[in-house]
C-alpha cells in the first residue's frame, strides 16, 4: 500500500514544533514586577527574585483580596515596603483585632504601676456581688481569653453574634456594659474562646482605675492620655488613633488605626520583649507573659497568637512552616502584624480580604516569611 504523504502546507506548519523538540518548555518563574523591584530596599538574606515574586503574590487582588500595605523589616531596618494606589506610608490603616495587642500592653503597664493585679478579680461592681460566679474570673484569665463568659464571635445570621451586637446594635453605646453583663457558660479558666468583648472589658478596667470621674469625657481623656504617654509614644506608634464608644470606653477589640510602619513598630517592640533601642519601656516579664502559651490554648498567649497548633488543632499563623517562636497580632479581613525573633524579622500586611480568599492570603504570607533564614 503506498504511503500517503501529508500536504506541504502541513509540514511547514509543523516546523516550529519540530524545532522545539528536545528543548524544555518550562521558561521558569516570571521576574518580579517593576512595582516589586521598587518596593525592595534589600533582601535580608532571602532570594531577591523569589522575594519580589512573593511581594507580587500578596498584591494579586484576584487571589488574596485587596492589600493596602506590606512592610518587611529585618534587623530593625525596612527592607521592603509597598502600598496600594491611594495609600502611602502616612496613611492610617485599621488593624481590627490586631489592636488587642495594644490593649494588652496597656493593661501590662497598669499592672506594672500597681493599678491592677493580674491574679485578682477585676473591679467590676456587678461581679463582686455575693454569689456571682463571675467574681472568680481573674484579670490573667481575661487576657488569655479563658474567662468562661458567653461571648460569641460568630453566628448565623451574623447580627445574632455577641460581637456584632456589641459593636453595632444594642451594645454599641456602652460596649463594656454589654460585655460584662454576659453570663458564664463554661468553667472559669478552663475553656479558650477568642473574644472581642473581653478586650472591651479590659479597656473598661483601664478607664475605671485611671479616670477621676465616671463621665464619658473623663474616661476617654484619662485612657487616651495614659495610652499615648505610656505605650504608644514610647513604642513609636505616634500616628495611632483610637476609637471610643459613647460611654467613653476605648474599643479595645479593634477600632485602632495606625500607619503600616507604626504597626511594624508594635511587632518590633514585642520582638525585643518590651524594649526600644535598649531602653525597657514595659517590664520584660510582661511581654514574656504575653508570648507564653495560655493554659487553655498553646496557640495563644495574652493578646497575641503564637505559632503553634491551638487546642482545636488550628492556628491563624504558620506552625510547621516557619520558626515556632514566631508570633502575631491578627485581625479580621486579613490583618497580620508578625514578629519572628529567630529570623530577626517583622512583617505587616494590611488590607481587606474576604473569607473566600483568606486561605490563599495566609499561605502566600507564610511563603514570604519562609524565604528568610534564621539568624
Amino acid at each position: 500500500m503506498p504511503v500517503r504523504r501529508p500536504p506541504l502546507i502541513l509540514c511547514l506548519a509543523l516546523l516550529p514544533s519540530l524545532a522545539a523538540c528536545g528543548q524544555s518548555g518550562d521558561a521558569g518563574p516570571p521576574p518580579p514586577s517593576a512595582e516589586a523591584e521598587a518596593a525592595l530596599k534589600g533582601n535580608g538574606g532571602a532570594p531577591h527574585a523569589a522575594l519580589g515574586r512573593a511581594i507580587d503574590a500578596l498584591f494579586d487582588d484576584g487571589a488574596v483580596g485587596h492589600t493596602d500595605a506590606l512592610v518587611v523589616m529585618k534587623r530593625g531596618e525596612v527592607i521592603a515596603e509597598r502600598y496600594a494606589s491611594g495609600i502611602d506610608a502616612k496613611t492610617r490603616l485599621p488593624g481590627w483585632s490586631a489592636g488587642q495587642c495594644v490593649t494588652a500592653l496597656m493593661i501590662g503597664q497598669l499592672i506594672s504601676d500597681g493599678r491592677l493585679r493580674a491574679d485578682e478579680s477585676p473591679p467590676i461592681p456587678d461581679w463582686q456581688r455575693t454569689g456571682d460566679p463571675r467574681g472568680e474570673i481573674t484579670l490573667r484569665q481575661l487576657l488569655q481569653m479563658r474567662s468562661g463568659l458567653r461571648h460569641s464571635e460568630t453566628a448565623v445570621p451574623e447580627r445574632h453574634s455577641d460581637r456584632f451586637r456589641m459593636l453595632f446594635l444594642d451594645g454599641r453605646d456602652d460596649m463594656a456594659a454589654y460585655a460584662e453583663a454576659q453570663p458564664l457558660v463554661a468553667p472559669v479558666g478552663k475553656r479558650f474562646k477568642p473574644s472581642s468583648a473581653t478586650s472591651v472589658i479590659l479597656a473598661d478596667l483601664a478607664a475605671r482605675v485611671l479616670a477621676e470621674h465616671p463621665d464619658p469625657d473623663s474616661r476617654r481623656r484619662a485612657v487616651n492620655d495614659y495610652l499615648r504617654a505610656r505605650v504608644l509614644e514610647p513604642i513609636g506608634m505616634g500616628s495611632t488613633v483610637v476609637g471610643y464608644d459613647r460611654a467613653g470606653t476605648m474599643v479595645g477589640a479593634g477600632m485602632i488605626h495606625a500607619t503600616a510602619r507604626d504597626w511594624a513598630d508594635l511587632a518590633e517592640f514585642l520582638r525585643h520583649t518590651g524594649s526600644v533601642q535598649g531602653a525597657q519601656v514595659l517590664p520584660r516579664r510582661w511581654v514574656e507573659f504575653m508570648l507564653l502559651p495560655s493554659p487553655a490554648n498553646p496557640g495563644y498567649g495574652a493578646g497575641v497568637w503564637l505559632n503553634r497548633a491551638g487546642s482545636d488543632g488550628s492556628s491563624p499563623l504558620f506552625p510547621g512552616k516557619v520558626s515556632m517562636n514566631l508570633f502575631g497580632c491578627v485581625g479580621e479581613y486579613g490583618q497580620y502584624v508578625i514578629g519572628s525573633p529567630d529570623q530577626l524579622l517583622t512583617v505587616v500586611r494590611l488590607g481587606e480580604t474576604g473569607p473566600d480568599k483568606a486561605q490563599a492570603l495566609h499561605d502566600r504570607l507564610g511563603d514570604l516569611i519562609a524565604l528568610f533564614p534564621s539568624n
